[in-house]
């Protein structure tokens, strides 16, 4: 009979987490790839033939509804992805509390929904404030089925409710303005999108819920979850700060080509780290007593990130121009400053992003706390300042000048805590930064070329020779790696 040392059972454990994980980043990225594919269609559709006031009363409407989600689970989902014992019973119960929290905030949004209206000095606001306040009691049904999935890290079947709100949501919102519905296009289209998804997650998923809140769970659960729920409050207000200070100063129809602007590198850059936050902090949690593992992840998910981010926020910066014009169409030109300098700050974003799902998983996310208030403190002064001197783009500029003093700080609590060396960090950032020195110049030139082509015609050239030129350096300086991350992912032994 074989027996394995504790090393060796160390290692097998390793290259399975490292497979499943793999394997789980691919389906997100699919679920992610196909859900955003959807939402740029819709957008483009909806951007011709609906009214920037449209899109600026859900704006608004949405501030509210991002506010109020602070509570939504009062961080239980996390915990519950980060416990390791009794899971079955702390899902009851964090199914139970979802619910009740789910259905007090729709009627919360029901009745702040007027003061909202009155502070924006927008009154169409607030029946569309209370329509959308209905999301909350239809997302806490299928809440705690996708942290299930996510905790078992299944994100193959994860992927049928998060399409089907895609799918659902996309059809029903163009149908919808087609018939000159207007602003309800959109709010009834991701009301429709929520339905779906949870009706799905019901019928995909094993485990089915019992309505019972276990207090000896419950307890250690909200301690766990109340220190991210801090967390996730400071990260609201700093998420959602922009768009009030845009909102209360310019108006709502500057506020929808701020909020157009962000749409794009939220979507194609941003959204691709909280992908990978879906896989990389139950990754993390499950090796959350090895700190050489920890750390080991930690580097290659830099590694990953900035392989993936690098070349999509300088593609946004390098052709904003056929970009807007190609998505959102000529109405919407005011877009492309805002969106090159929004795009930079994705990219400094991006960097280190995911040792917070570090402290998550070691159960510190106090670190989390302390980083958002540092970055809260100088976000705010920035965004007034930039707003005052240049506009709706000197909040975009306050965003850049906030997220790069976050990262740095955020970066040097990482190397003390994790162990690693500015050097190693470097190391990872080579391959990426490598490409990038191709890439500019490469459709720098091309842009020249082409600059009076059609914009559907210059787009797709500049995207294919940025991407080429990228690609190549990448496959010269990486292809051993890249095959064996490969390998990792896909084969079975």
């Amino acid at each position: 009979m074989n027996t394995f040392s504790e090393a060796e059972k160390n290692e097998e454990n390793r290259k399975n987490l490292v497979q499943k994980a793999g394997r789980g980043i691919l389906w997100n990225f699919l679920t992610f790839a196909l859900g955003k594919v959807s939402v740029l269609v819709t957008t483009a559709i909806l951007a011709r033939l609906l009214t920037k006031n449209d899109f600026g009363l859900v704006s608004v409407a949405v501030i509210a509804v991002n506010y109020l989600s602070i509570v939504k689970d009062l961080g239980l989902g996390v915990a519950l992805i980060q416990k390791r014992e009794d899971v079955t019973r702390a899902s009851n119960t964090v199914f139970t509390i979802n619910l009740i929290l789910g259905f007090f905030l729709t009627g919360v949004s029901f009745i702040i929904a007027p003061w909202f209206s009155t502070l924006f000095n927008e009154p169409e606001v607030t029946p569309v404030l209370r329509w959308l306040g209905v999301s909350f009691a239809i997302n806490a049904l299928g809440a705690v089925h996708s942290a299930w999935l996510m905790r078992e890290m299944d994100y193959r079947r994860k992927f049928i409710p998060d399409m089907g709100n895609s799918l659902v949501k996309t059809i029903a919102s163009i149908v919808l303005a087609f018939s000159g519905a207007g602003v309800w296009a959109l709010v009834l289209g991701q009301l429709l999108g929520s339905l779906a998804s949870a009706i799905l997650y019901w019928v995909i998923t094993p485990w089915k819920p019992r309505l019972v809140i276990h207090a000896d769970l419950a307890k250690g659960l909200l301690n766990f979850g109340s220190t991210v729920t801090l967390g996730d409050i400071l990260g609201v207000i700093i998420d959602n700060l922009d768009y009030i200070i845009v909102g209360r100063i310019f108006g709502v129809e500057q506020l929808s080509v701020y909020q157009l602007a962000y749409r794009l590198p939220e979507v194609l850059l941003v959204g691709n780290l909280w992908v990978m936050s879906g896989v990389t902090y139950p990754a993390f949690s499950s090796i959350q007593n090895n700190m050489d593992e920890i750390r080991r992840a930690f580097l290659m998910s830099i590694r990953l990130i900035q392989l993936l981010t690098l070349p999509i926020a300088l593609g946004l910066f390098l052709t904003a121009d056929p970009i807007v014009r190609v998505v959102f169409g000529l109405n919407w030109l005011e877009v492309i400053p805002i969106l090159r300098v929004l795009s930079i700050y994705a990219l400094i974003y991006s960097f280190s992003y995911h040792v917070g799902d570090i402290y998550k998983a070691t159960g510190r996310p106090y670190l989390l706390v302390w980083l958002s208030i540092a970055h809260l403190m100088v976000l705010a002064p920035s965004m007034l300042l930039g707003a005052y001197y240049f506009g709706p783009i000197g909040v975009a500029y306050g965003h850049v000048v906030a997220i790069t003093f976050k990262r740095i700080l955020g970066l040097g609590i990482a190397m003390r805590f994790v162990k690693v060396t500015p050097l190693e960090i470097l190391r990872q950032y080579r391959p990426s930064f490598s490409g990038a020195l191709l890439m500019i110049p490469v459709v720098l030139l091309a842009s020249f070329f082409v600059k009076d082509l059609d914009p559907f015609v210059q787009l797709p050239i500049l995207v294919a020779a940025g991407a080429l030129a990228y690609f190549a350096v990448l496959w010269k300086i990486e292809r051993e790696n890249l095959t064996r991350l490969l390998k990792k992912i896909f084969v079975r032994k």
